[in-house]
């Protein structure tokens, strides 16, 4: 079965939202490279309606970050939305999920390929983790604190026990950690 995983940055205070305005000088080689490892890896990219806006006005485009750039363009993406509609969609290899979302990761799990990536969408990430169908999600956190920002997770959520599956420290401070739910 294929792996759902998201990867998001993080600051010490628990941002998740506008990375680039916080992340600064905290991006190293290290990251780079684990980076690089993982788009080779994934085959398939899950995205919410304003993430998905956000990227489709820029990546198209882009000039710079040619090798992120040159994967997202090429990627299947779908988008969960209850606004879009699918001729809203006109970023390549763009489609949109209609019906259950859960039902519709379920199936896309079920079938033959790579790890199926969750990018721009904190809310798809979230619910993706409370269903039980998210089975890594790293926080890279860099050394700052953001002061402002949406957070990944608010007093809403329900308690969630997680376990750590793997951690690294880069050279320049920021903790790598990836998590998966744990049972029980």
């Amino acid at each position: 079965m294929r792996k759902v995983t998201a990867g998001l940055f993080y600051s010490v205070d628990g941002v998740a939202e506008a990375p680039d305005q916080f992340q600064f000088d905290s991006f190293d080689d290290e990251l780079g490279a684990m980076l690089g490892s993982v788009m080779a890896d994934v085959d398939t990219v899950l995205m919410g309606r304003v993430g998905y806006q956000e990227w489709a006005g820029y990546w198209p485009n882009a000039g710079q970050d040619m090798d992120f750039a040159g994967f997202i363009n090429a990627v299947p993406k779908f988008v969960a939305s209850d606004t879009l509609k699918p001729g809203d969609l006109g970023w390549s290899n763009s489609s949109l999920i209609e019906g259950d979302l859960e039902a519709f990761v379920r199936e896309l799990k079920a079938r033959p390929g790579g790890t199926i990536a969750v990018m721009g969408g904190m809310s798809l990430v979230s619910q993706l983790l409370l269903a039980g169908l998210m089975d890594e999600l790293t926080l890279i956190m860099h050394p700052v604190i953001s002061g402002k920002g949406r957070h990944l997770f608010d007093a809403s959520m329900p308690t969630t026990r997680l376990k750590l599956l793997r951690s690294e420290i880069t050279s320049k401070g920021n903790a790598v950690l990836t998590y998966g739910r744990k049972d029980g």
